[in-house]
């Protein structure tokens, strides 16, 4: 095991001389389309307001592990630890099924319609997962649900499209 000169392991990437090169980002989207960019903060503004800012981050940090976004995954993370998320449960969101002793029962709700709404591999949202989310959130919570895995799933596919690059986010940057 090679470790860096301040006692650091080289190897696990702790020592940031020993990281792979940053990549730029391919695009800055929000700077060519600045509109679009103002609407997606305005929908996303509106979708989150009747909802726990816990769980909101929650499923904004499951959709993004399912949709491979790092620069997503950054900023939900760190936003969910400043609002007071542990960093386990965090951890616990990618076996969720698994760890769902972690969770409350709203919380596995909001996580199986994140999941079927952001990968839609049989073409719907299965009946029984709308039903258990209708069962824990009401009509304009479950709306409000919807709405903040539908933004979070857009804000995902610019982030990936464009490769933006995590690790520069501080919480509530772009609140």
């Amino acid at each position: 095991m090679t470790h860096g000169t301040n006692g650091t392991n080289a190897t696990s990437g702790t020592d940031p001389a020993a990281r792979a090169t940053e990549q730029p980002a391919r695009l800055n989207w929000a700077k060519y389309a600045p509109e679009v960019y103002r609407a997606m903060l305005a929908l996303e503004a509106a979708a989150k307001k009747p909802l726990d800012p816990s769980l909101t981050e929650l499923v904004k940090i499951r959709a993004s592990q399912l949709n491979r976004c790092a620069f997503c995954l950054d900023m939900h993370t760190v936003d969910a630890l400043a609002h007071g998320e542990t960093a386990q449960r965090i951890v616990q969101l990618s076996a969720w099924e698994e760890s769902q002793h972690f969770y409350t029962p709203r919380e596995l709700a909001a996580l199986e319609l994140t999941d079927a709404v952001t990968v839609l591999t049989d073409g719907s949202v299965p009946d029984e997962v709308f039903a258990k989310a209708a069962a824990h959130f009401d009509e304009r919570e479950l709306s409000h649900l919807l709405a903040v895995i539908a933004t979070i799933n857009a804000w995902n596919r610019f982030g990936v499209s464009c490769r933006l690059v995590p690790g520069h986010y501080t919480a509530g940057m772009y609140a």
